[in-house]
């Protein structure tokens, strides 16, 4: 059993912890905790939305859901004598929800949500078709999940962190600043926005307090993008055995984690997408001293997947070009391509009875495979979408006896407001 260094009560919030983590990214954060290179341990982390999300058949916590609260972070770790420029070596050695034993009130004990934000609070992939508030509750069964919300599906969680960096450095953070208020600047009243700006509001900074929190609180930048420190990224793969190489651009490295997703598509599509819960990583660190100009790792980690993807054998496949819904050509258009394959397959899955909000969550939650098919052939690009057929328990392929007609229950919450 790893030594747990950092233990949340799933029964208090974010901030009633022995540990107060963070929110933001800001090179002053101080660590709360320190590591050795070559330490094994236990790192709990809270649901992304440190709780405000239920379970319960009303999206009205979706519609109304605090992005300027998240991601609630476990950390900042220090790993003793990291400095810039080093590669930081961690290992995600088990990764699970909270035990059933230590369930609470609050979300991540024994199942997880998946939402759909309303384009007037964040969007999504496809927020112009889906511009409504919705949510989909799943329970699980050890490694699987299955909805009351969306029957006749169920799938082996590939568990993984969604967000996990090191801390960056002043010149770094004010990088990420100047790009972003640029891109703000060229369509400032978009909804939804074009990027997050430094927001005081809300800023959780760990032990930091008076004048110091204020400074750091009007710098510090959200944390729902991916960045040059890892962050966000939201990928799927980072499962139990993975071994992820981050670039240092402070003293200690200051690691920090959270956002754990039982499941997720590629792309996480529904923005709120995966399913998110409250649970454990246990980890192992080490360094690479100098190994950023060693290995050309000036920005953006790389990693080594782990293997305990569940083994698939049969797909269904669906495939999409960069020409919009109303027939207007797009040169290249990749972004555009994936969209109108996620369409694509949205329209089959409901000749099977599923809504349409029901097949977009399936797409959000199970294992779905996105691949960027082909980026060459001028003026179109090709992505596809391929979706684990053994998910269902009905044959989902076409046949010539037409699609089997699903009970689509009770269906997906959809706010009133």
């Amino acid at each position: 059993m790893p030594q747990a260094v950092y233990p949340l009560d799933s029964t208090r919030s974010f901030t009633d912890q022995q540990y107060v983590g963070h929110n933001r990214w800001h090179p002053d954060i101080p660590a709360n905790v320190t590591v050795r290179p070559g330490d094994v341990f236990r790192v709990d982390c809270r649901e992304w939305f440190d709780g405000a999300i239920v379970n319960d058949d009303s999206a009205d916590d979706i519609l109304n859901a605090p992005l300027s609260t998240v991601h609630v972070l476990s950390g900042p770790f220090a790993v003793e004598g990291a400095e810039p420029g080093d590669l930081l070596i961690v290992d995600i050695l088990d990764v699970g929800p909270i035990p059933q034993e230590d369930s609470g009130p609050l979300a991540g004990q024994g199942w997880g949500y998946t939402g759909v934000f309303a384009k007037s609070n964040g969007g999504g992939f496809l927020t112009d078709q889906f511009p409504d508030a919705y949510k989909v509750i799943w329970d699980f069964q050890g490694q699987t999940a299955t909805s009351r919300h969306v029957p006749g599906v169920s799938f082996t969680g590939i568990i993984h962190p969604g967000l996990m960096g090191t801390a960056p450095s002043a010149e770094l953070l004010a990088r990420w600043t100047a790009r972003e208020t640029a891109l703000i600047a060229t369509d400032p009243h978009r909804v939804p926005p074009l990027a997050l700006p430094p927001l005081p509001d809300d800023a959780i900074l760990g032990t930091l307090s008076g004048a110091d929190f204020d400074r750091v609180a009007a710098e510090a930048a959200r944390t729902a993008p991916p960045r040059e420190n890892g962050g966000n990224q939201d990928i799927k793969n980072f499962t139990k055995g993975t071994r992820v190489f981050y670039p240092v651009f402070v003293p200690g490295a200051n690691l920090s984690m959270g956002d754990l997703h039982f499941s997720q598509g590629d792309g996480e599509i529904t923005f709120c997408g995966a399913i998110e819960m409250g649970g454990f990583l246990d980890l192992h660190v080490d360094l690479i001293k100098g190994g950023m100009e060693t290995y050309g790792v000036s920005e953006n980690a790389i990693f080594m997947p782990g293997n305990v993807d569940p083994q698939y054998s049969q797909w269904l496949a669906f495939s999409g070009t960069s020409v919009t819904l109303d027939g207007e050509q797009k040169y290249l258009d990749s972004h555009l391509s994936y969209q109108r394959a996620c369409l694509h397959a949205i329209d089959y899955l409901q000749k099977f009875g599923y809504s349409d909000i029901q097949a977009y969550m399936i797409l959000g939650a199970a294992p779905i495979e996105g691949r960027l098919s082909g980026v060459v052939d001028i003026p179109n690009s090709c992505s596809t979408v391929y979706i684990p057929t053994a998910i269902f328990d009905f044959p989902v392929a076409p046949s010539a006896d037409g699609p089997h007609q699903v009970d689509p229950g009770m269906g997906v919450p959809m706010s009133a407001g």
